[in-house]
């Protein structure tokens, strides 16, 4: 197995699992169904196409916090454009300055087209919602005979600068959500599961997620100070 990680960074990013009539909220953390989604539009796969889409939902999906953001809501008003006449009031959240590391597990060759796709993408990649564009390219790196837990580990912090200055004297531990199998324990799931993108009938199907935490190396972490010794001054004596 390999590894495709991805950088997820934006002024907003919005990650929903759940959306009831007029309120859509966003998890803390991208959702496999919005990357997968993603890497869909980036190869120039139609939403209509429910066995391109099998092949990539069989990957395994985690992702790492490497900067939670703060959640934000907003009211958003709309007019319909035949009748003239203004549509519901909706409350959209959002994920504001977050940055995420997503990982993908599975074979090499099509982690290496996906990897591909993303440098020249057919449609422009979002973070969740249209209206949300990365501020950098998505594509970061390819981990060849790695799992996600080792890949996520060995990834370089990829949080905005000013968090990390601010964090500099802060132990590095990261949390990692990773997909499990059904049985793991201390897991929870989600309705993820990306079965159809298609507008006429979009469906999900649960997924089982594991938290874990990964220690990760602070770029501005200051070197350790020598051990001091009080005897080192101290002359040898000969045996």
């Amino acid at each position: 197995m390999s590894v495709l990680t991805l950088r997820l960074a934006g002024p907003l990013q919005a990650w929903g699992a759940t959306a009831r009539f007029t309120r859509r909220t966003t998890e803390s953390a991208p959702t496999k169904s919005g990357v997968i989604g993603l890497l869909a539009a980036a190869c120039g796969i139609s939403r209509s196409d429910d066995e391109q889409l099998k092949t990539l939902a069989a990957l395994r999906f985690g992702v790492r916090i490497d900067q939670p953001g703060t959640r934000l809501r907003d009211f958003q008003t709309a007019i319909h454009w035949e009748t003239d006449k203004s549509m519901p009031l909706t409350e959209r959240f959002y994920l504001a300055d977050a940055v995420f590391v997503a990982a993908l597990e599975g074979d090499l060759d099509l982690l290496t087209h996906l990897h591909t796709a993303l440098k020249a993408p057919v449609y422009p990649p979002f973070l969740g919602r249209r209206s949300c564009p990365p501020a950098h390219p998505v594509d970061l790196h390819l981990h060849p005979d790695k799992n996600l837990q080792q890949a996520l580990a060995e990834e370089p912090w990829q949080a905005s600068p000013w968090y990390t200055r601010r964090h500099r004297n802060t132990p590095l531990t990261l949390p990692i959500l990773l997909e499990a199998p059904p049985d793991s324990p201390d897991a929870d799931t989600l309705r993820d599961q990306p079965l159809s993108f298609a507008a006429e009938h979009r469906r999900h199907a649960l997924r089982t997620i594991v938290r874990r935490d990964v220690d990760i190396p602070h770029p501005l972490a200051a070197p350790s100070p020598p051990r001091h010794d009080p005897f080192a001054v101290l002359p040898e004596e000969d045996a």
